[in-house]
């Protein structure tokens, strides 16, 4: 089974130029930071969508292919037909472990909703290697997006399966929660610790004034 990625459609300048158009801005210049790319997916807001990846897996196990065309949204799939006339070959002759070739094309948001329950330890093994082989593809090239896209028990901080593999109590899963969660908010909280010295710096001033 191979992946290759065929292109991408819009870039992180849009991206940000819509995300400043909703908070009243106009167009920027330049590369987003890694920075605010990533807290960009973290935060998921809509102008994420904007960044399109297709990609095409050949040699695909048949049943393979079934689930990920389980997932609808944000997502768009071209799978080679099977069908009788087009092949030459009788369909009900083909077993489910047919390679065949997938194709998609999908967004920022549901490449993240889709690795939340392909990466997931509960999901088939194959299935799973075949994410992360497209997943692998577009490391280089989209670091951040990589980086976010982690199975739901990370995602989520905990594991809402109805039988759970038990990973999430694992030191390794700590280790990697940590890894995901780093940099969260941590401008944000520099901004408020900021703010509060200021306050602080205000109040004593005042205080100095009335005694």
């Amino acid at each position: 089974m191979n992946c290759r990625i065929l292109g991408i459609k819009g870039n992180w300048r849009e991206v940000a130029d819509a995300a400043r158009t909703t908070v009243g801005k106009d167009a920027g210049e330049g590369e987003p930071s890694s920075s605010w790319k990533r807290r960009m997916l973290l935060a998921e807001h809509s102008p994420i969508r904007l960044l399109n990846i297709s990609w095409k897996w050949t040699d695909l196990l048949s049943w393979v292919s079934v689930h990920f065309v389980r997932h609808k949204f944000g997502i768009e799939h071209f799978v080679r037909s099977q069908r009788t006339d087009r092949t030459g070959i009788d369909r009900d002759e083909l077993k489910q472990s047919e390679l065949i070739t997938h194709q998609c094309e999908a967004n920022a948001q549901a490449i993240i909703n889709i690795s939340r329950k392909r990466l997931c330890r509960k999901a088939s093994r194959e299935t799973r290697r075949a994410w992360k082989t497209f997943l692998a593809s577009i490391q280089r090239d989209q670091p951040e997006l990589y980086s976010v896209c982690v199975e739901d028990c990370l995602y989520r901080g905990y594991c809402y399966e109805m039988e759970p593999c038990g990973y999430y109590r694992s030191e390794h899963y700590q280790v990697a929660l940590a890894e995901y969660r780093k940099g969260i908010n941590e401008e944000a909280n520099n901004e408020q610790r900021t703010v509060r010295r200021n306050m602080g710096s205000i109040r004593g001033q005042g205080n100095a004034i009335d005694d």
